[in-house]
């Protein structure tokens, strides 16, 4: 069996106002989440399901987790192949299905990384598609998703050469 970690969070929800869950319209979807030593994120519902739009979803936040995921076993792998790695930025989309009862969930998550390089060696979107699988076999959060997480890697970037 192999190592356990144990990773916990306080859900505090602050938007009861006067009226609470007197109705579905009554009350605000905000609420912040807490860990021991790091700032609070603050939270809501997706706009289209009455929330705040300039706080995080539960969606965003699943979508972003998968990135981070990836991204961090993506570097991992990539050092350990003597690939310098500059700049890394993914945009990815998360694909949500509502039925008509209410409930939903994610049918897709594609990932889109734009990876920059320093030509120490020749690199090529072959190796990092490589890579990127490599990521996507050991990112612990889409190992325990049950829907699909694409990789499409947008082609490499080189870093300029520096003049001297």
């Amino acid at each position: 069996m192999g190592i356990l970690h144990t990773y916990g969070a306080t859900v505090r929800w602050s938007g009861a106002g006067e009226a609470g869950t007197s109705s579905y319209t009554a009350y605000s979807r905000d609420h912040e989440i807490h860990a021991e030593g790091r700032p609070p994120l603050l939270g809501s519902s997706d706009p289209a399901f009455r929330g705040d739009p300039e706080r995080w979803n539960p969606e965003q936040l699943l979508v972003a987790a998968l990135a981070q995921c990836h991204m961090l076993w993506f570097l991992h792998l990539a050092a350990r192949a003597g690939v310098v790695v500059v700049g890394y930025v993914d945009e990815p989309v998360g694909t949500m299905r509502v039925e008509a009862a209410g409930a939903g969930q994610f049918t897709t998550v594609v990932l889109r990384p734009r990876v920059t390089v320093r030509a120490t060696r020749p690199v090529d979107d072959a190796e990092l598609a490589a890579l990127h699988r490599g990521a996507g076999e050991h990112c612990f959060i889409s190992r325990s998703v049950n829907f699909p997480v694409r990789t499409e890697p947008v082609p490499l970037a080189v870093e300029p050469s520096v003049l001297r």
